[in-house]
């Protein structure tokens, strides 16, 4: 598989990206810049604890853009579902041994597939980069430990993410609900 990495690196903030389908260019010209603009945002926002973490060392993330039989591999060996889901985030933070002071604060890893994104974003009648910059910054915030499992959790991320969003230049997707086919924030097994 071709793989394209790129990485945007901001005061203390590295948002690495990772193309290993190509055709996430031929769709989305910006790809790289929208990963790199609304992570950076996303973590800054919505951060916290991480940011205080990593005040003097720096924070990185990896989005890696991919396609629907990557992430429904992944799907099925982490979450137990085999199927695509429109993005999953591997944080990082929940390890036991972390983070190492001193070190950059690796928060993990984002995924996002080209298919599933293509169709729940013609399915919804959002623009692709609009919706596509919603899937990065729900990721990021997965990674920092926000969710949505429980009903007050949920509308404290989905306000988070309004707020972001509204920051990106991306509003009224008021009804655009990335949770339902969204992964979970998973932990990796050492």
């Amino acid at each position: 598989m071709d793989e394209l990495d790129n990485t945007c690196t901001a005061p203390r903030i590295t948002v690495d990206v990772k193309i290993e389908t190509f055709q996430w260019l031929e769709k989305l010209q910006t790809v790289e810049e929208l990963c790199c603009t609304a992570a950076r945002i996303a973590v800054v926002e919505g951060g916290g604890h991480a940011l205080t973490l990593s005040s003097e060392t720096g924070i990185e993330l990896t989005i890696v853009l991919t396609d629907d039989s990557v992430v429904q591999k992944l799907n099925r060996v982490y979450r137990g579902e085999d199927k695509p889901t429109n993005v999953l985030s591997f944080s990082l933070l929940e390890e036991p041994d972390f983070p190492i002071p001193g070190e950059v604060l690796a928060l993990g890893d984002i995924i996002i597939p080209l298919q599933t994104t293509l169709r729940e974003a013609g399915q919804q009648a959002i623009p692709l980069a609009d919706y596509f910059c919603h899937l990065v910054v729900h990721g990021a915030l997965h990674l920092l430990g926000h969710d949505h499992q429980e009903s007050g959790a949920a509308e404290a991320m989905e306000r988070l993410e309004d707020r972001i969003l509204a920051l990106l230049g991306v509003i009224g997707l008021d009804n655009t609900d990335v949770s339902g086919e969204t992964g979970d924030s998973i932990t990796p097994e050492s």
